[in-house]
């Protein structure tokens, strides 16, 4: 099957049921999507299909259709994405573990939400779980992102 994975095509001989997870990880390389759970519950393997934020640990690779992103394609012409960059200047991680589905599920909240108030965030990260409780500095991160994204950097 084919896939198309930030921005590059892959062809892979993959069961259709293999999660897509282990088919990103595996069978392309790509080790930013986390396996946390394997049930869909924590966010670490979240990666985006045609924009939206999706769970890969539970996606069937042969149920894929779209462009998929992960945290290794977000970046915008060689520069880190604004979430990125907030991310890093508010010294958001901890262990690190989960920050790659935190920041897809936040990309995902700004580019639908241009100014998200905190029960926006609270809506649209809900579903990702920090076990280091850096939520506060994640809702920083995520306010600080909306400025720089609205400001072009």
């Amino acid at each position: 099957m084919r896939l198309t994975v930030d921005g590059q095509s892959f062809d892979i001989n993959a069961d259709p049921e293999m999660p897509l997870l282990w088919a990103l990880r595996d069978l392309m390389g790509k080790t930013g999507p986390k396996f946390g759970c394997g049930i869909a519950a924590c966010g670490a393997c979240t990666v985006h299909i045609g924009g939206q934020p999706v769970r890969s640990c539970s996606l069937p690779v042969g149920q894929v259709s779209g462009a998929v992103t992960t945290i290794e394609g977000i970046g915008i012409e060689g520069k880190l994405h604004p979430v990125q960059q907030a991310w890093l200047e508010e010294q958001v991680a901890q262990c690190g573990y989960c920050q790659a589905g935190q920041i897809m599920s936040a990309v995902a909240l700004l580019d639908e939400v241009a100014d998200p108030s905190d029960a926006d965030i609270d809506n649209a990260m809900g579903g990702n779980l920090c076990r280091c409780g850096t939520y506060p500095k994640i809702r920083a991160a995520i306010k600080k992102a909306a400025v720089l994204k609205t400001a072009g950097l």
